[in-house]
């Protein structure tokens, strides 16, 4: 009887897993965002049961803010979380306070946009999605295509990193875009732009 009720209860679990396994889409999933604090974010930044510290704040060029007294911390490129942490561990390390439990809210998002040049079809400045990804192979279909002398096997992406440093690589948009028509086995999760993004399609060698 009561392996016979152990097996019944693992099925009913087993089943539940199962069903709200079913609802999560693998799309969304992919699409999942993490915004990570960039220069121009206004942040908020409380701690519990200290009112007198709650700050306002404009993360700068070299992703600092400036607190009360543990002064300038860096939190561009960092998750909210990851901000309350480093935060939370400076007022410890300083032994301004013992436990600080610490909230980073954005209160307001920096210009959010991007461009792309060269040979597409509609080239120019694009808004990012303010609570979503987007991908490069999107910003390509958004902005028309690329143009029938465009080299959709090398587009470069020149990004700015937080440290100020630059960054270019470069991605086979055809194929993105052709593997999503087909089996949809290519992933572009790799490939989500970021603010300040800079998208170059080259001509082809004709």
């Amino acid at each position: 009887m009561k392996t016979l009720l152990r097996f019944t209860f693992l099925s009913l679990a087993l089943g539940l897993a199962g069903a709200l396994f079913a609802q999560i889409n693998p799309a969304d999933a992919k699409k999942a965002y993490v915004h990570r604090l960039q220069l121009a974010d206004r942040v908020r930044v409380a701690i519990y049961q200290e009112d007198d510290l709650t700050t306002l704040a404009r993360i700068d060029a070299r992703g600092m803010v400036n607190l009360p007294l543990i002064q300038e911390i860096s939190i561009g490129g960092l998750t909210v979380v990851e901000a309350q942490q480093v935060i939370e561990k400076a007022y410890r390390d300083g032994r301004f306070l013992r436990a600080p439990q610490v909230t980073v809210s954005v209160e307001e998002y920096a210009p959010r946009e991007v461009s792309i040049q060269g040979q597409i079809r509609n080239p120019g400045r694009y808004p990012l999605p303010t609570e979503s990804t987007f991908t490069v192979s999107e910003l390509v279909t958004k902005a028309g295509g690329i143009t029938d002398i465009g080299k959709g096997t090398a587009v470069n992406i020149t990004r700015i990193l937080p440290d100020g440093t630059k960054k270019i690589f470069t991605v086979d948009v055809d194929s993105l875009i052709k593997g999503k028509k087909g089996d949809g086995k290519i992933d572009d999760n790799n490939l989500l732009l970021l603010p300040g993004d800079v998208v170059y399609v080259p001509e082809r060698l004709i």
